[in-house]
């Protein structure tokens, strides 16, 4: 599923390509693309045509399109889960059978074409109202999602003493979504990593300082992988324009079972953990004893 650095480079296409932009006509051509929105697919349909996309916005993994009206402040957004494929690509397909997983279409005010791409059909649109929250305008939906370290109003201090009150294993409070948000397996693996901590290790015994190292690996990495358009394991994960990104390369721990640690040369392993694999190095990040 997609994390912080790949939403992030799919909403900085949206808001390069899309903002501004006034919907003329949308078509749902598979049901699953709009289960999340409760009064169906003709209210979903009625809600965005005709509307302007006044801004792309994001935290953490959750992505959103406020949608203005005869220049009214926008009181409601297109929330968009990409879900495990979702793909979002401007622009007519090059290919002939490109859009056999075609789910909904948008064509603007310019002629120009977005696409809702979703192989697998865990993706989907829905319009939800804006409340205020945590000082700011979100989608209901989105209202008790953190902050992400990227946020410019990210409060470390907070957080590490949030993660600190956590009696549970790291990581899971690592993919706590109302503790930090934007976080996934993926980075979560390559901060431990980098943090040299095993994710099974409780947040409550660890000091402060480890907890606050921790959270600056997981922005640093973050950080990286979205300088390298985010981290791309096949076709399902591309940006607006249909590229890849490449930050997979320069993975550390997750995907690496078996092969040797790039700091310590032991042999990575991988354990199941919430339904997940997490990867490590048994010497650089020494389990809890039970």
């Amino acid at each position: 599923m997609p994390e912080l650095p790949e939403v992030e480079v799919v909403r900085r296409g949206l808001a390069e390509h899309l903002v501004g932009r006034t919907v003329t006509v949308v078509d749902v051509l598979h049901a699953r693309a709009a289960r999340r929105h409760a009064a169906g697919d003709g209210d979903l349909i009625g809600q965005i045509t005709g509307a302007t996309v006044a801004s792309a916005e994001r935290r953490g993994k959750f992505l959103w399109l406020p949608l203005a009206r005869d220049g009214e402040q926008a009181d409601v957004a297109v929330v968009v889960h990409l879900g495990m494929s979702g793909q979002l690509l401007f622009g007519e397909p090059t290919v002939a059978d490109a859009d056999r997983h075609l789910r909904i279409r948008a064509r603007l005010d310019d002629g120009s074409l977005l696409r809702f791409v979703d192989q697998r059909t865990f993706g989907g649109w829905h319009v939800d109202p804006l409340v205020e929250a945590d000082g700011e305008l979100l989608p209901a939906s989105v209202a008790h999602i953190a902050r992400d370290p990227l946020d410019p109003a990210f409060d470390r201090a907070a957080v590490i003493k949030a993660m600190k009150r956590k009696d549970s294993e790291v990581k899971r409070v690592l993919l706590d979504q109302t503790v930090v948000s934007g976080i996934g397996n993926i980075y979560a693996d390559e901060a431990l990593w980098r943090s040299r901590i095993h994710g099974r290790r409780r947040a409550s015994a660890l000091t402060g300082p480890a907890l606050g190292r921790l959270l600056d690996d997981a922005t640093a990495v973050m950080s990286e992988a979205l300088a390298q358009g985010g981290t791309s394991f096949d076709a399902l994960y591309v940006n607006v324009n249909g590229q890849s990104g490449y930050f997979e390369r320069s993975l550390n721990a997750y995907g690496r079972d078996g092969e040797p640690c790039r700091r310590c040369g032991t042999i990575m392993r991988r354990e199941q953990f919430m339904n997940r694999g997490s990867h490590f190095c048994p010497k650089c990040q020494p389990a809890p004893r039970s």
